[in-house]
């Protein structure tokens, strides 16, 4: 492969998506969800790209699709839920789906990935979000589980040495999961007052394009 190798997941739609398409022209890319159509169709997109079809929250089923990769370049985890409501009616299912999709899921494949990643001097970016930095009323379980995944990349970047780890903080992002929160939240939904993924794309592309000789600990990228 005369390509660097870039596996994104979350990668058939969205943000993950708009990711797919910046690094395709420079990267070999992995591209990875559930939906094995949607998937086919980001694959036959790409100038250079495979499908990586997988369970994230299965441990067992995850570490098989990783099997075979032996050098990777860069890890995008761009896969994630939202989950919106008061601590008062958060039940333990809901904790524990938000946080298995998005902080454990990432963490276990990071841990898996992880001789591929240092063979590659490679490059992790988290997407995690705005509420990942601040958090108000409403926003308890998804707000935390964003927090999480910033300590684990702050976590992973103090002791992978020899690798970056960048955690890239969106405002919100005219995408399927914003019109799905604006429907929980009893709100009116413009897509065109919001970020474009291709915005938050950009910023991941810049990031890659540093290469060794810097790291970006963390971006914020708002509207």
């Amino acid at each position: 492969m005369s390509r660097p190798v870039a596996l994104i997941t979350g990668a058939s739609r969205g943000i993950g998506r708009a990711i797919a398409e910046a690094l395709s022209p420079t990267h070999h890319l992995l591209i990875g969800g559930r939906d094995a159509a949607a998937v086919a169709e980001v694959v036959a997109a790409c100038e250079s790209a495979e499908p990586f079809l997988t369970e994230l929250t299965d441990a067992d089923t995850l570490a098989q699709s990783v099997a075979d990769i032996e050098r990777l370049d860069v890890l995008v985890h761009s896969a994630g839920v939202i989950a919106y409501g008061p601590v008062a009616e958060a039940d333990a299912e809901q904790w524990e789906r938000v946080l298995a999709v998005n902080v454990i899921a990432p963490a276990t494949l990071t841990r898996l990935l992880l001789p591929a990643l240092r063979a590659a001097s490679g490059l992790v970016v988290f997407i995690n979000s705005g509420a990942g930095l601040s958090a108000s009323a409403g926003w308890s379980v998804y707000a935390a589980s964003k927090f999480a995944l910033t300590a684990l990349a702050d976590s992973l970047r103090a002791e992978e040495r020899g690798l970056r780890v960048t955690s890239v903080h969106p405002g919100r992002v005219s995408t399927d999961m914003q019109a799905e929160l604006h429907l929980l939240e009893g709100r009116p939904y413009d897509p065109s007052k919001y970020l474009q993924p291709s915005a938050v794309a950009q910023a991941v592309k810049l990031v890659v394009e540093l290469g060794t000789s810097a790291v970006v600990p963390s971006l914020r990228v708002t509207p």
